[in-house]
Formats: C-alpha cells, sequence, structure tokens
C-alpha cells in the first residue's frame, strides 16, 4: 500500500532541512578557508526558498485534510507540530545562513537531533504518542479509518435524534396550530353569542317600555270613564 502523500512530502521537507545544514556548514568552512562562497550561497538561497514551499503547501493540504475530516483531530494535531517544527527550523536556518544569533554548528546539531536522517522512513514517529508508536503507515491508515467509522456512527446516531426531536417539534407546531384554530373558533362564538344577547336585552327593554305604556294607557282610560260615569249618575 503507498504512502501517505503528505507525510512522504513531509519527509522530503526534512531532507531539505538536513541539506541546507549541511551546506551552511561548508559554506562557513569555506569561508574560514578563505574560498569562494557565491555558488554556496545561490544553493542555499534556492533550497530555504524551496523548503519554505514545501512547508506552505504542508500546512495547505493539512488544513484541507483536517476540514474534510480525511484525519483525526490527534493525528491532526500531530501534523501541525510538524509544521511549526518546520517554521522553526527555517527560520533558524535563515538566521544561520545570514550568520545571525546561535553559532551555524550549534544550530546544524540542533537540526540534526530532531530531524530526518537518511535511510529512516518517518522519523518524526520518535514522540509520537504511544496509540501509535511503532505502527506503519498502513496500520495507522487503518486506526484513522475506525476512528472515522466510529466518529460517523456518532455523527450518525446523533443526526437520528435530532432527526425525531425535528419530528417531534413538528407535531408539537401542529397542534398548536389546531388549538389556535379552536381558540379562534371560540372567540368568534363568544362575540356572536355577545352580539345575541346585546340584541335580546335591548328587545327586552323595548318591549318592557311598552308593557309600562299601555299599563298606564289602561288606567288613565278607566279613569276617564269613571268621570263619566259620576258625571251622569243621576242624583
Amino acid at each position: 500500500m503507498a504512502s501517505d502523500p503528505w507525510l512522504s512530502s513531509c519527509d522530503s521537507a526534512y531532507r531539505t532541512v538536513q541539506e541546507i545544514a549541511e551546506k551552511i556548514q561548508e559554506r562557513n568552512r569555506y569561508q574560514r578557508n578563505g574560498e569562494s562562497t557565491a555558488k554556496l550561497n545561490v544553493a542555499i538561497r534556492s533550497l530555504l526558498q524551496n523548503l519554505k514551499e514545501k512547508t506552505d503547501n504542508l500546512r495547505d493540504l493539512l488544513f484541507h485534510s483536517a476540514s474534510t475530516r480525511q484525519i483525526t483531530q490527534l493525528e491532526g494535531d500531530r501534523r501541525q507540530n510538524l509544521v511549526d517544527d518546520l517554521l522553526t527550523r527555517h527560520k533558524q536556518l535563515q538566521a544561520s545562513f545570514k550568520n545571525e544569533g546561535t553559532e551555524p554548528d550549534v544550530i546544524r546539531s540542533s537540526l540534526m537531533a530532531g530531524g530526518v536522517k537518511r535511510g529512516v522512513t518517518n522519523p518524526w514517529l520518535v514522540e509520537e504518542p504511544e496509540e501509535t508508536r511503532g505502527l506503519g503507515f498502513h496500520d495507522i491508515q487503518q486506526q484513522q479509518q475506525r476512528i472515522i467509522e466510529e466518529q460517523d456512527a456518532g455523527l450518525d446516531a446523533l443526526s437520528s435524534i435530532l432527526s425525531r426531536q425535528k419530528q417531534m417539534g413538528q407535531e408539537i407546531g401542529n397542534e398548536l396550530e389546531e388549538q389556535n384554530e379552536i381558540i379562534d373558533d371560540l372567540a368568534n362564538l363568544v362575540e356572536n353569542t355577545d352580539d345575541n344577547l346585546r340584541s335580546q336585552t335591548r328587545r327586552v327593554k323595548m318591549v318592557d317600555k311598552k308593557s309600562t305604556s299601555c299599563g298606564m294607557m289602561v288606567v288613565i282610560v278607566l279613569l276617564l270613564i269613571a268621570i263619566v260615569v259620576v258625571a251622569v249618575w243621576p242624583k
């Protein structure tokens, strides 16, 4: 099975780090011997630019892999540490190339201590976690695939829960709409009943008023009859 392209690119970047350190040491030896260093300086500048491009490419590929969940978070953190280490080494090499700061031989020793040695596959795994220590690329990829499958299973379960909650929410919403319709119907019924009650009340008042007027008229008529009878009654 082919090795991981990102790890292969990282291996290439570390070999470039080693090559730059060796050429800087060679350049310094030429300077001490009074020999011309022009060709070496050109080669070192080119290698430094190449190292920067490789590191930037590794960073972009890592961001894509992490954002698309092609690697686990643990593996993403480990690779980010490698990218940060390459950036640090690039700065150290630039300083050494310009004869700034730390003595060049000391920098080279530091670079070689944690860098890539020729003939060693994936040597940056020295400080990797116990979970992947001693595993090959194929084993690591299988482990990553299992973790991704577990994450996918967890996401599927979460999706199922969210789907049920969504369905419950829709059912509650439908129930609320039905209740609102019932409340609207009751409000209309109460309003119509209130209107009818007011109308009947007005009618009762009118009938009561008419009844009172009729009673008074009867009394007046009876009084008039009584007066007429008294007037015509023989004395």
